[in-house]
C-alpha cells in the first residue's frame, strides 16, 4: 500500500503522508459558552491546541477571535479559554491560553490513564467496518491517541504508527524506528471509505521524548487489547525492557 508512505522532500525537512481509515464517532466533544446549542466533534487535540468539526449549521468565529467553553470526554470536563488560529468552512483550529493553572489541567485530562480508559479495540468491534485487509490491529482513544498495526499476507507485523496527539512514532520493516510531528490532518471525501490523510514532519534522528510518551502509551494498555505476540513485538521494537512492562 504505496500510498501510506509516499514522501516528499522539501529543503532539510522530510515532510511524509500517511492515508488511514478513520472511525467516524468520537465521545470527545466541545460544548461553546455562547449560548448556541452546537456541539463540536474534537478532530484532534495536543496540550497546546485543538481541531474542532462541527457537522450541521454554521458558526460565528473568525480568525483571532477567543472561544470560552467545556471540553467533555466521558465523564470528564474542562474548561477553556482559546484563541481561534485558523477556520477552513465548518472546520477551527484553536491555541489553548498558556496560563500554568491551565496547562497543568489539560495535562491532567489527557493523563495516560484517561486516554486509555477511552481506548477501544476498534479491530474487534461489533460494528461493520472497512478496514483495509493488513490492518490487522487499531486502538483509538477519540481525538489524543491511535495506534495501528499492519500485517504481511502471512500475518507477520510489517509496521506499526502510534500517533500520540501531535506526535508520531512508526516503525517500518526493514526501516526501522522513526519519529516526527503532525503537520496537518484533514478529511478525506472518498465514496466508500472514510479516511484522514496525515502530514508529519520527520525527526532528522529518532525523538527520544516522543519514543518515551510511546512506551508509557504501550505499559499502560491493558494485556486483552492486543494478543500477547503483538504485545511483545511492539516493546521489542520500542526497546521496552521487561522490568519496564511490569
Amino acid at each position: 500500500m504505496e500510498n501510506h508512505l509516499s514522501l516528499i522532500k522539501t529543503g532539510y525537512q522530510d515532510i511524509e503522508k500517511r492515508i488511514f481509515p478513520r472511525f467516524p464517532f468520537s465521545y470527545l466533544t466541545f460544548k461553546p459558552q455562547s449560548g448556541s446549542s452546537s456541539v463540536f466533534a474534537v478532530k484532534d487535540i495536543s496540550y497546546s491546541g485543538v481541531q474542532l468539526s462541527l457537522l450541521d449549521g454554521g458558526h460565528p468565529y473568525k480568525v483571532g477571535g477567543s472561544v470560552q467553553g467545556e471540553l467533555h470526554w466521558r465523564g470528564n470536563k474542562l474548561e477553556l479559554d482559546a484563541e481561534v488560529m485558523w477556520v477552513n468552512g465548518q472546520r477551527l483550529g484553536l491555541k489553548f491560553c498558556e496560563e500554568e493553572a491551565f496547562q497543568s489541567a489539560i495535562k491532567n485530562f489527557l493523563s495516560i490513564e484517561n486516554i486509555v480508559m477511552g481506548m477501544r479495540a476498534l479491530h474487534a468491534s461489533p460494528m461493520d467496518l472497512d478496514m483495509p485487509s493488513d490492518l490487522h490491529f487499531w486502538l483509538q482513544a477519540d481525538g489524543p491517541v491511535e495506534v495501528f498495526v499492519w500485517c504481511h499476507k502471512d500475518g507477520e507485523i510489517s509496521r506499526f504508527q502510534l500517533i500520540m496527539m501531535d506526535s508520531f512514532v512508526e516503525y517500518l520493516d526493514g526501516r526501522g524506528l522513526k519519529s516526527g510531528r503532525v503537520l496537518t490532518k484533514r478529511d478525506l471525501d472518498t465514496p466508500l471509505v472514510q479516511e484522514d490523510e496525515f502530514v508529519f514532519e520527520m525527526d532528522e534522528t529518532l525523538d527520544e521524548s516522543r519514543l518515551s510518551f510511546a512506551k508509557e502509551i504501550i505499559r499502560a494498555i491493558p494485556e486483552h487489547y492486543l494478543n500477547r505476540e503483538v504485545f511483545d513485538f511492539l516493546r521489542l521494537k520500542l526497546r521496552i525492557e521487561e522490568k519496564d512492562s511490569q
